[in-house]
């Protein structure tokens, strides 16, 4: 039975995802701040359910605490539904978000698809091999691990699936579509910024310079690619 932390100061919020999922036969574990989830977090959760306001430490801080640990799924439940609280949820290091009130049907199937990613990626078995991008990115399959000139950058689960999907197909460009459904492995909706942001998020990580990139580049009006 896979476990979900679900994280809210709103004790009744809390309750009513915990009876939804639990309909769904998932087991849940409920923390009421932010400081509660970081500390109860386990390597047996497969999913984070994140209020975004709380007092103490908020959603976002509790995101990057528990991504010290792990890159598990979490998905921000919030009341802020703006696309810049959407961007800024996603640049903390959330994997979806979703704005209060919500539906019973949509957060089981958000919840469904995050979790089939997550174990999609942990069960994939592939053949060892090392990805090398432009003599500066070493791309380690197998261990997931990813090292600039020589020395490790920390990706989140997202970025790493962004980045192997480009460099194992290197010269080919992505659409923002394509690599939607290949990564959060779900249907693709028009004006669905997410890719964008991580994206961004990435450059930042693995370019010398993220306004001038050498390595992820956009083919305008079609999409990104990593050279041949």
């Amino acid at each position: 039975m896979d476990k979900i932390l679900v994280v809210d100061d709103n004790k009744e919020i809390a309750d009513l995802i915990e009876s939804i999922l639990e309909k769904e036969e998932y087991k849940i574990v409920k923390a009421y701040s932010g400081l509660q989830a970081v500390n109860v977090f386990d390597p047996t959760i497969v999913l984070v359910i994140l209020d975004v306001m709380m007092s103490g430490m908020n959603g976002y801080e509790a995101c990057q605490k528990i991504r010290e640990k792990s890159q598990v799924p979490i998905l921000f439940l919030s009341a802020k539904g703006t696309d810049i609280d959407k961007v800024v949820g996603l640049s903390a290091g959330g994997d979806d978000y979703m704005v209060k009130p919500f539906s019973a049907i949509e957060l089981v199937a958000r919840v469904r698809a995050l979790i089939r990613r997550y174990h999609y990626t942990e069960k994939m078995e592939q053949s060892a091999n090392l990805i090398v991008v432009n003599d500066v990115l070493a791309i380690d399959v197998d261990s997931r691990k990813v090292t600039k000139y020589g020395e490790e950058i920390t990706l989140t689960r997202t970025e790493f699936d962004i980045l192997e999907l480009l460099a194992k197909n290197k010269g080919r460009v992505f659409s923002t579509e394509e690599i939607f459904k290949s990564v959060w492995r779900e249907k693709y909706y028009e004006g669905n910024n997410t890719v964008m942001v991580h994206i961004a998020r990435l450059r930042v990580k693995i370019e010398d310079n993220p306004r001038k990139a050498q390595i992820l580049k956009n083919v305008w009006g079609v999409g990104y690619k990593i050279e041949a």
